[in-house]
């Protein structure tokens, strides 16, 4: 049973698909501290000169304590407008751009009000476009306790974890000795980034998953799952 657990992202990069198509289980972390200028409220695409930012402004009441399941929209801004029509003007010559629009189109009609419900259905967009599997949890919705390792070992022990499958960045607090102890093997991460058909000259890595499928289709999950999980010694 391989677990992993990431944080939500606003239409996320191929290698939280890649950690998710690896596992059993994928577990979001969803009630956590909103972190500013991450991956919660923004991604990047392609453009003709390179990438830009799609960014979904955000509300603060208090940028150092606020939740990320509290985290509600600035609907003020046009931004769905803005997010849709920046798709349609760098992807509709793509050759899968007819298949995967419409379906952005529905997503961007609703007037959505917490940041969090939006990155849910960008994540569940692009799994079900991907071809994954993996059920996908909430830790909200978990009687856990703990924070960092503690907290990622109570997830693990609570959806039966033999393996936990972590991102590479996590070894800076990761006590892997914890892990040992409780009889669940850690592996790491390490995405190496496939290099695709994109529709401008060169090529631009950590997109939004979003890029890949416009450009490959159906071909994207064989793509972006180019890289077994490496285990731990």
């Amino acid at each position: 049973m391989r677990v992993t657990i990431l944080q939500p992202s606003y239409l996320p990069w191929l290698g939280f698909f890649e950690q998710m198509s690896r596992s059993d289980k994928f577990v979001l972390l969803d009630d956590v501290q909103y972190t500013r200028r991450d991956w919660r409220n923004r991604n990047r695409i392609r453009v003709d000169e390179g990438w830009i930012w799609l960014t979904v402004p955000v509300l603060q009441k208090n940028k150092f304590t606020q939740n990320l399941l509290e985290t509600r929209i600035d609907n003020s801004v046009p931004w769905r407008k803005k997010h849709l029509y920046t798709l349609r003007q760098y992807y509709c010559k793509t050759p899968f751009f007819e298949k995967y629009f419409s379906r952005c189109e529905k997503l961007y009609e609703k007037n959505w009000e917490f940041l969090l419900d939006l990155c849910l259905e960008t994540i569940i967009f692009l799994r079900e476009e991907l071809g994954i599997k993996t059920s996908l949890l909430r830790s909200s919705e978990m009687k856990t306790y703990g924070e960092k390792t503690e907290r990622i070992l109570s997830i693990c022990q609570h959806q039966g974890a033999t393996h936990y499958l972590s991102g590479e960045s996590a070894r800076d607090y990761i006590l892997e000795e914890d892990f040992s102890r409780q009889n669940i093997e850690l592996e790491y991460q390490k995405y190496e980034h496939p290099i695709y058909p994109q529709r401008y000259t060169g090529f631009v890595s950590q997109l939004s998953a979003i890029d890949l499928l416009f450009n490959c289709g159906e071909q994207s999950l064989n793509i972006l799952r180019q890289v077994e999980p490496i285990r731990c010694s």
